[in-house]
């Protein structure tokens, strides 16, 4: 299927778009496009991904929750923070996002906002963007608590376990590769730049 041209923002022009595969989570195809910088049109492949939702819960006693997920693309079940595709919240409704967030918080972690508790919006980052416009908003849930009905994450997203880590052992499953998704990573960076980290 080839699409026309499409004047976007900020002088980016999608000449032609040829889609060779897609179903509710991707779309792969390849683009011919102009940028503000080459007007030469170049081509390009690319991966269409659903937004996704980024969260790092905090216990009262500064302590960071994490899961531990089965992931069939690379084969290991790795700890990361909790993360979720999204496809009913509109872009940069953060209201809208942040309901999203705490949902899913307790469906995956069985952790909810505490009362007077406070979710702040952190901004967004692209997962790989050499070939998808995937990105992530992030969210810091502070404090958390255990919710009286427990998690109630699907069998499909293949949860093995969910534990509370003190902040210097983040740090070190960083530091030894334990933790290397791009997910935890970015909003680790993020929370230490803002002084919510810290060994």
């Amino acid at each position: 299927m080839k699409a026309g041209r499409n004047i976007s923002k900020e002088g980016w022009e999608m000449v032609s778009r040829e889609v060779h595969y897609q179903n509710d989570h991707v779309a792969v195809s390849t683009e011919e496009i102009r940028t503000p910088a080459r007007r030469a049109p170049r081509k390009w492949t690319v991966v269409n991904r659903k937004k996704a939702v980024v969260i790092a819960p905090i216990t009262a006693d500064g302590k960071f929750i994490l899961i531990c997920q089965e992931r069939i693309p690379i084969r290991q079940a790795i700890w990361e923070v909790p993360s979720f595709q999204i496809d009913e919240a509109p872009e940069q409704d953060e209201a809208a996002l942040s309901a999203i967030a705490l949902r899913e918080l307790k469906e995956e972690t069985g952790y909810q906002l505490a009362k007077g508790g406070d979710l702040v919006a952190l901004g967004h980052y692209f997962t790989s963007p050499g070939f998808t416009d995937e990105h992530g908003y992030f969210f810091l849930a502070q404090p958390v608590q255990l919710s009286s009905e427990g998690h109630a994450h699907d069998e499909s997203e293949s949860i093995l376990d969910c534990r509370a880590f003190a902040g210097s052992e983040l740090l070190r499953m960083i530091d030894q590769n334990e933790i290397r998704d791009a997910n935890t990573l970015s909003i680790c960076a993020r929370l230490m730049a803002r002084g919510i980290l810290r060994a």
